[in-house]
């Protein structure tokens, strides 16, 4: 926290503690464009779900937003979004969102936003850090689509471009468990469709699971889903923090709805909630 405002077109905090049987805000700061719906207790365990809102409706051009979540020591949250992330024309330059994420001994956090939609002429950039302690337990969405041109052409915009790193640590020692980045860049790359490329499809999706309690089993479903699922997906297990004793997955999938990639992630997490948390099936009651 404290990492100041002035830079920021918009800034949310959130610091997550758990009190009693349930998990609450111990700390809950916006600024500028980003705000946050009252919190509910979807799952009647005392797991909190927090919606975030852009009253803007969009990323602008040259802005920088910043999302920053605690959650402390045994807290559990689920992070949304009200509707989807727009992204429109950035002659400015690109609109840019930075994340970082602290979990704590025994945390949960799923991080579930709608689509990232990208328009034509638009360019966005986002990095996510993430320190994790080896007894937590992280699910990470994200949903790539192209969005609507005048002439129906997709893959319109100028750039887009995911950097994620995910840090474990046991309070002694700290490991690097996983670093992807997505670069996707219309504007240099030709036809982003072809073979070798995007494939003929037009949404990406990229879902990862970190934790010391994914088991052989649970990682077999995830693959069984993947493969099942109305997407091109593939599977890579991650292993460079397995001397802390912490296991994550990564699931890519190309598709050309938002929805299956959408059906997939959520029956992952479903699945994750069961056997690790003890929660019922994601249910964001949004409409």
């Amino acid at each position: 926290m404290g990492e100041g405002s002035a830079a920021w077109a918009g800034v949310l905090e959130l610091d997550i503690a758990q009190s009693g049987d349930r998990s609450v805000a111990k700390k809950q700061y916006h600024e500028g464009a980003l705000r946050v719906i009252r919190p509910h207790y979807l799952d009647g365990n005392g797991h909190l779900t927090y919606t975030v809102v852009n009253p803007g409706g969009a990323y602008f051009g040259a802005d920088h937003y910043l999302l920053d979540f605690h959650v402390r020591q045994g807290g559990s949250l689920t992070v949304t979004t009200q509707s989807a992330t727009k992204v429109y024309k950035t002659p400015q330059g690109p609109a840019v969102q930075h994340m970082k994420v602290t979990l704590e001994p025994d945390a949960y956090l799923e991080y579930v936003p709608d689509q990232l939609i990208v328009y034509r002429d638009g360019d966005y950039r986002q990095t996510t850090d993430v320190l994790m302690h080896a007894s937590s337990t992280l699910c990470m969405s994200e949903i790539v689509t192209p969005g609507w041109s005048p002439d129906a052409t997709d893959f319109t915009y100028k750039g887009l471009s995911m950097r994620t790193e995910i840090k474990v640590t046991d309070g002694q020692s700290t490991s690097r468990l996983a670093l992807d980045f997505l670069r996707v860049r219309p504007s240099e790359e030709g036809n982003i469709a072809a073979p070798g490329l995007m494939e003929g499809f037009t949404h990406t999706g990229q879902l990862l699971l970190a934790s010391a309690q994914l088991t052989d089993e649970l990682c077999e479903q995830v693959r069984a889903l993947a493969e099942a699922s109305d997407t091109r997906s593939g599977v890579s297990l991650l292993g460079h923090a397995r001397s802390l004793g912490v296991r994550g997955i990564a699931v890519r999938s190309l598709g050309r709805r938002t929805e299956d990639i959408a059906h997939l992630h959520n029956r992952i997490i479903d699945i994750v909630r069961a056997s690790i948390a003890g929660m019922r099936p994601l249910e964001l009651r949004k409409y």
